[in-house]
This record gives structure tokens, sequence and C-alpha cells, in this order.
């Protein structure tokens, strides 16, 4: 068992997150001591590593929510719950493209910058340039 102390440096997850995740009704099974502290196994790390993935691919908490309250309606919401995450998953490949090319972009540009600070700032440019326009035909 886990205090919340404990919890949050497993996790390396702020405690304050922990209790907010509490406090919306996504740790429906979390147990308290007789002080009423929160009081994790094993099983309540892994969902809150698993949400805390889930909020890093910005996954909303109402969608979490969602699948906790499926989730408590037993295997027959598994299609359901399968169904929010393959969408979501199809939203991380998405922004996983953009980003993508959005690094791309960074790279290209310090590239430029690079070729500049080493004397070569017509060079540079002309690479820029090929790597941006499709070649005439």
């Amino acid at each position: 068992m886990f205090t919340i102390k404990e919890a949050s440096e497993q996790l390396n997850c702020p405690a304050h997150t922990i209790r907010f995740y509490d406090k919306e009704g996504l740790l429906p099974n979390i147990r308290r001591d007789e002080n009423g502290n929160r009081i994790f196994d094993k099983k309540d790390l892994d969902w809150i590593r698993l949400m805390s993935c889930f909020r890093a691919t910005g996954m909303s908490i109402a969608k979490i929510r969602e699948i906790v309250e499926l989730a408590e309606q037993g295997e027959a919401t598994i299609g359901q719950r399968r169904a929010i995450l393959e969408a979501h998953q199809a939203e991380i490949i998405r922004k996983q493209q953009v980003l993508n090319e959005a690094f791309e972009a960074v790279s290209q540009k310090l590239e430029v910058y690079n070729n500049i600070q080493k004397g070569n700032p017509e060079d540079s440019f002309l690479e820029y340039i090929e790597k941006q326009e499709p070649p005439i035909s």
C-alpha cells in the first residue's frame, strides 16, 4: 500500500494532480485509511499512470471520466471503450504528423542558420529553397 506522497514519488506525478483525479471521479476504487487519507495499491498506480498518459496526449478529463464510468459497468462496455481509444489514437497520429512536419521545418531553419554561421549563406538559402519547392518539370 502507498500513501499519496509515496504514490506521487513512484509515478513522478504531483500529489495535487492525484487529488484532482480523485475529486473528478477518475479514481473510483481508491480506499482511505482510518484517518481519511487516500491509500493506493499497485493497480491504482497503474491506472493513474495510464491516465497521465491519456492526459499527456490531450485526452480530456470528460473523456477519461466516460471511460471510467463505462469500465464500472463491466466487460459489456469494452466495445465502447475501445472505440473511444481508437478515436483518440487516430487523433494522436494526426497530431504526431503535424509535430513531425513542424520538427522538420525547425530542423531546416537551423540548417540554414548553421550554414550562414559557417559563411555559406547562399548555399544554405539554395538548399532551403530546393527542399521547399518541387522540381520544375
